[in-house]
């Protein structure tokens, strides 16, 4: 399919996906979206984040409601309010030209009392999580006896996120003669019970992992040891001003843990994960969405439903055990046709599963060194001297400022100009921490001595040999630089 004009939609969605500059379909959009519209059947679709899952089932969904028929023709269930939210800004877009059509997205955190009153106007589609959809079916404020379509989106993360008794309570109220369609990044086998259990023949349509990876994200790890990693990663941090980056932990107290780390430290960073009520989760990704927070530290669940455009970068500290994972992960970089960083933190145990990876996605991982104090340093005045090349003189300088200026510095040379101006910037730039983190202290102690702990020729600390094309102290991150110490700004 070469555009959404070839698929069959309507001219009203059409016109909105044409303001919305939509010009071609992803692959998943152009698998499912003709399925959807030509027969009513169910339907599994394998899709990771960013590839645009909410269009692929939102588009044909749209088509199929009647606006003129008051019930709930169409139900989406979502694991979390941010997904939820997303999910329903997208529905609101795509219909822009379809004003009879009412949509409504319930979620907890939000007074209940506001949705009863919004669900007495009959809502043609409703977006929900699992937990407040049961809530208002119990108050008998949403009723589903006319559903056409249940769409279940990141199936498995709400499988994860143990909503599975709810999943199978919410269907005992759906009608048997619907149509379900099923999103989802991994098939586990409780997916696989549900697709037996719930669904009649599904048709499967499919997005291989190699379609999905962004070919604007460049792939790198580095070496270090596990209590060397909040260490390595201001480091990076501390190498680009402009960075704005999703740290990915492994549960929620690492999460935690290091995100107050870093706020103590000055860095303007925060934690999204579970345990957070939902007044602080929203409070976290509003900050995060107005550039506010540059830095977000979060558990692979708490970052679904977050859809930014601009991520310079993202951090693994810690991999997922499922390559699908990773892939989920680093396609919040590099969107919108920007280019992006996905970085692994590889202790010695991860090198195995960062193998496993490379081999399973068909990609290469680049390995790059931590930054020292020096590259920093480099860095940050390389920066500061191309903004004062580049200085723009706005409007005329007085001449008794210009001459003021000339007889102060008329005593010292080009060169002694030079020095002072650079040593004044020089100040701003602190890395207490002076340590080589690409190498472990056990490491030097038997560096050239043959010893196992020693760097191998492919420079990764005895592990597997890896793609290393550049020279120690050289960095591919073209991005602008800041300081390790700063004041916190709230």
């Amino acid at each position: 399919m070469s555009d959404f004009h070839s698929l069959g939609l309507s001219p009203e969605v059409l016109r909105a996906l044409d303001d919305l500059g939509f010009e071609s379909p992803s692959p998943i959009q152009a698998q499912a979206i003709p399925s959807l519209l030509s027969d009513a059947h169910d339907l599994i679709g394998l899709a990771q984040t960013g590839t645009g899952k909410t269009a692929a089932f939102g588009l044909p969904l749209l088509e199929r409601i009647d606006p003129e028929f008051p019930h709930t023709q169409a139900l989406i269930l979502a694991p979390t309010r941010e997904l939820g939210q997303q999910i329903a800004e997208q529905i609101d877009l795509f219909s822009k030209y379809l004003p009879k059509l009412n949509v409504l997205a319930v979620y907890g955190g939000a007074a209940i009392s506001n949705q009863i009153k919004a669900l007495h106007k009959p809502q043609h589609i409703i977006i929900a999580t699992p937990g407040r959809l049961i809530d208002l079916i119990g108050r008998r404020a949403v009723k589903l006896d006319h559903l056409e379509i249940l769409v279940l989106d990141e199936a498995d993360e709400m499988l994860n996120m143990g909503f599975k008794e709810a999943l199978d309570e919410i269907l005992t109220y759906t009608p048997k003669d619907k149509m379900t369609w099923l999103f989802s990044a991994t098939m586990p086998r409780e997916i696989r019970r549900i697709v037996d259990e719930y669904m009649h023949k599904p048709i499967e349509v499919k997005v291989n992992q190699e379609q999905t990876l962004n070919k604007n994200i460049e792939h790198q790890f580095v070496s270090l040891n596990h209590n060397q990693k909040s260490a390595a990663l201001k480091r990076f941090i501390d190498l680009d001003p402009d960075i704005r980056a999703v740290v990915f932990c492994r549960t929620k107290l690492d999460t935690q843990n290091l995100a107050e780390e870093l706020m103590h430290e000055g860095y303007q960073a925060d934690a999204l994960h579970g345990d957070l009520s939902q007044a602080q989760r929203d409070r976290v990704m509003k900050r995060f969405k107005e550039h506010k927070l540059p830095i977000l530290i979060a558990t692979d669940v708490a970052a679904r439903g977050i859809d930014v455009n601009d991520l310079s970068h993202v951090f693994h500290f810690a991999l997922p055990d499922d390559a699908a994972y990773y892939t989920h992960r680093s396609g919040r970089t590099a969107r919108a046709g920007k280019k992006g960083i996905s970085l692994v933190f590889v202790g010695q145990r991860d090198f195995s599963k960062l193998k496993y990876l490379q081999s399973r996605l068909g990609i290469e991982f680049e390995r790059v060194r931590i930054p020292d104090a020096k590259d920093i340093a480099f860095t940050r005045m390389d920066q500061w001297g191309q903004k004062v090349v580049d200085q723009k003189v706005m409007g005329v300088i007085p001449d008794h400022i210009i001459d003021h200026l000339e007889g102060l510095f008329a005593q010292l040379s080009q060169e002694e100009l030079l020095g002072k101006i650079v040593a004044m910037e020089m100040e701003k730039i602190q890395v207490e921490n002076q340590e080589d983190l690409n190498v472990s202290k056990s490491q030097k102690s038997k560096k050239g001595k043959g010893g196992k702990g020693g760097y191998n020729k492919s420079g990764n600390n005895g592990g597997p040999s890896f793609k290393a094309k550049r020279k120690p102290g050289s960095f591919k991150h073209g991005h602008k630089r800041k300081p390790a110490k700063r004041k916190r700004r709230d």
